[in-house]
C-alpha cells in the first residue's frame, strides 16, 4: 500500500488554518490578563501547542470524510478531479479507518487534557463538518448557507483557542465571535464566486449551490458581510473602549480590497486560500495588518 496519496487524500498542507485557534487564544489573554492563576510562558506554549494538534486533527479528520463524500463532484473540476481519492489511489476502507483514529484520539485528548468547555468545543467542530458535507443536511448544496456553515468554522476554532485557558462559564464577547464569523463569510463567499467565474457552466455539476446563485448575489453576499463584520468589530472597540483599534481596521479595508479584485480579476484565486500568501505583496499587506494589531494589543496593555 503506498502512503503518499493517503497522506495528499488528507489535506495536510491546510494546517495553518488551525492556527485560527491562536485568535481565541490571543483574545482571552488581552480581556483577562493578569489573572490570579497566571500560567508560565511554557505552560502557555505548551496548551496552545497541544490545542493548535488536536484542533489539526478533527480537521483533518473532516477532510476525510469532505474527500469520500465529494468524489462525484469532484471530477466535474477541472483540478480536484485529480485528487487521490477521485482517482481511486486510495482504499475507503482504510481511508475511513484513519478518520477514525484521528476523531477518538483527538476527542479523548480533549478530553484528558483539557477542560469539558474545550472538549466541546472540538466536538462542534466535528459535528460542523458533519452537517457542512453529509446528507441529508448537506449545507454544503444550500446557497448561502453554505458558506455560512462553513465559515462557522472561524468562531469554532475561536472558542477552541479561548477555551483552552478560559474557565468554562467565562464566554467571550459575543460582538468578537460575529465579527469573526462575518470575515471568514466574507472569504468564502469570495470563495464561491471565483469558482463560479472559473467553471462557468460546470459549476452546478460540481457544486450544487452554485446552480442558485449569480454574480450579483454573491457580490452582494460579499458586500453584506464585509459590512457585518466592521459592525461587529466596531461594536467591539467601542464596547471596549479600544479607540486604537480603528488603525488595523482602516488597514483591514485594504485587504478587503485585494480579495475583491482578486475575486472579479484571477480565475479560480479564491479556491484555495492558502494560494494567496505566494503573492508577495498580498503577505506584506498581511504581515502588516497582523504587526498593527499586535502594536495596538501592546499599546492598550501598557507595552509601549
Amino acid at each position: 500500500m503506498k502512503i503518499r496519496p493517503y497522506w495528499q487524500a488528507m489535506r495536510l498542507e491546510r494546517w495553518p488554518r488551525s492556527l485560527a485557534i491562536l485568535v481565541g487564544t490571543g483574545a482571552f489573554f488581552f480581556l483577562h490578563w493578569p489573572s490570579p492563576d497566571n500560567p508560565s510562558l511554557f505552560e502557555i506554549l505548551l496548551k496552545a501547542f497541544l490545542a493548535f494538534a488536536l484542533t489539526w486533527g478533527i480537521s483533518t479528520a473532516n477532510y476525510i470524510i469532505n474527500e469520500i463524500v465529494d468524489a462525484p463532484y469532484d471530477i466535474h473540476h477541472p483540478t480536484k478531479r485529480l485528487r487521490p481519492y477521485v482517482r481511486g489511489e486510495v482504499q475507503p476502507l482504510i481511508f475511513l479507518s484513519w478518520q477514525i483514529f484521528l476523531t477518538v484520539s483527538s476527542l479523548m485528548g480533549a478530553y484528558f487534557l483539557f477542560s469539558p468547555a474545550f472538549f466541546f468545543s472540538l466536538l462542534i467542530l466535528l459535528f460542523a463538518g458533519f452537517i457542512y458535507n453529509i446528507k441529508p443536511i448537506r449545507t454544503k448544496d444550500i446557497p448561502f448557507l453554505d458558506s455560512i456553515s462553513e465559515s462557522a468554522n472561524n468562531p469554532i476554532r475561536f472558542l477552541i483557542g479561548w477555551f483552552a485557558f478560559a474557565p468554562a462559564n467565562l464566554w467571550p464577547p459575543i460582538s468578537l465571535l460575529l465579527a469573526w464569523w462575518a470575515f471568514g463569510n466574507f472569504l468564502m463567499v469570495a470563495k464561491r464566486l471565483s469558482e463560479f467565474r472559473f467553471l462557468k457552466d460546470k459549476a452546478g455539476m460540481y457544486r450544487a449551490s452554485l446552480k442558485k446563485y449569480s454574480r450579483t448575489k454573491l457580490l452582494v453576499g460579499m458586500i453584506f458581510s464585509i459590512l457585518a463584520f466592521y459592525a461587529c468589530f466596531i461594536y467591539f472597540a467601542l464596547q471596549y473602549r479600544l479607540v486604537s483599534f480603528t488603525i488595523p481596521g482602516l488597514l483591514l479595508i485594504f485587504f478587503v480590497a485585494v480579495i475583491f479584485k482578486k475575486t472579479l480579476r484571477e480565475k479560480g484565486v479564491m479556491e484555495e486560500p492558502e494560494r494567496l500568501i505566494q503573492d508577495k505583496r498580498f503577505l506584506g499587506l498581511l504581515l502588516l495588518i497582523m504587526g498593527s494589531f499586535i502594536l495596538v494589543i501592546l499599546f492598550e496593555r501598557g507595552g509601549l
